[in-house]
């Protein structure tokens, strides 16, 4: 039962329907039960719209809810091949090569000393240009001799 009508009893009703009967007469009530009925029935259409949209606004929520889901996997799915990637580059970077050893030293575990060799073997090519004229000439006068 409506709200209204909880605390109305049969009685009132029956009074209430008299008074209308005789303020309106009798030609005029299904004229206005029909008014009457067209706006009840549009009263509940709007509150129906109403639901609608509050439902349809739910489901737009519910949604954006799912819309966050998507970017978190997505995040996931751009991020895990970054992430694999940077832990490679980390093993390369700490994996020795011949480049990351001190210069002169064959081996970075020995002891790091010259010898007479290194310091024989630091010659310039134009040292070692000097070195073949100066025996060229020297082997140029036993020629001439013989």
């Amino acid at each position: 039962m409506p709200l209204f009508l909880s605390d109305v009893g049969g009685s009132e009703i029956v009074l209430i329907l008299v008074v209308i009967l005789i303020f309106f007469g009798s030609k005029s009530i299904p004229g206005i039960a029909r008014s009457m009925g067209k706006a009840v029935h549009q009263i509940r259409q709007a509150s129906e719209d109403v639901q609608n949209e509050i439902k349809k606004s739910a489901g737009d929520i519910k949604t954006d809810f799912n819309l966050q889901n998507v970017m978190k996997d997505t995040l996931n799915v751009i991020e895990k091949p970054i992430v694999e990637e940077a832990v490679k580059m980390d093993q390369i970077i700490q994996t020795p090569t011949e480049f990351s050893k001190p210069f002169g030293i064959a081996n970075p575990s020995a002891p790091a000393h010259t010898t007479t060799e290194t310091a024989t073997t630091d010659t310039t090519p134009l040292d070692q240009q000097q070195e073949s004229s100066a025996a060229q000439e020297t082997v140029k006068p036993t020629e001439s001799q013989s």
